[in-house]
């Protein structure tokens, strides 16, 4: 059942977010197969990634917070797609809920401020991997105009189980 609606706010990540972010990327690491990383983190650990996401530029990171409490609800990443320079242009995009902020509309709002913060930016296309099952993220995605590409099968491997990865992508 969703939670109770309240106003939320979207706002770039600070480093004072960094503890409150990995907690929520750590649950996904212990208790599902959204990501293929299977050792939880510290938030040290973190301080790279967080980093890796300035201000401004094309690699963006973007948190949802209740107003009322301030609570992080969640948060939504434009990455580097791959290293090498010819992908410059290219990005992968990921949306992470704190648990029990789904149902809410909070992806969706991060999606809005993750792709209106960058416009005019240099970017050609974005890139989503979606652990299958997970029809919320296929649907969210799908609003936003991403398209199926295609799906790895069997591409890794957690709790014992082969995942699939369905492929998106958009247009920028």
């Amino acid at each position: 059942m969703p939670s109770e609606r309240t106003e939320v706010q979207v706002r770039p990540g600070v480093a004072t977010d960094l503890g409150t972010l990995t907690d929520i990327y750590n649950h996904y690491v212990r208790e599902t197969p959204i990501t293929f990383d299977t050792a939880v983190f510290t938030p040290e650990e973190r301080r790279p990634w967080l980093l890796s996401h300035p201000e401004d530029g094309p690699h963006r990171l973007m948190v949802a917070v209740d107003a009322d409490s301030q609570r992080i609800l969640g948060y939504a990443t434009s990455s580097a797609f791959r290293p090498k320079p010819a992908y410059g242009t290219s990005v992968e995009v990921t949306v992470y809920l704190a648990p029990g902020a789904g149902g809410r509309g909070v992806g969706t709002l991060l999606y809005s401020a993750l792709f209106d913060a960058l416009k005019g930016e240099d970017i050609h296309r974005a890139y989503a991997g979606i652990v299958q099952p997970n029809e919320a993220s296929v649907r969210l995605h799908e609003r936003f105009g991403f398209r199926y590409l295609g799906t790895y099968r069997e591409a890794g491997r957690k709790f014992g189980t082969y995942w699939d990865v369905a492929r998106y992508e958009k247009d920028l």
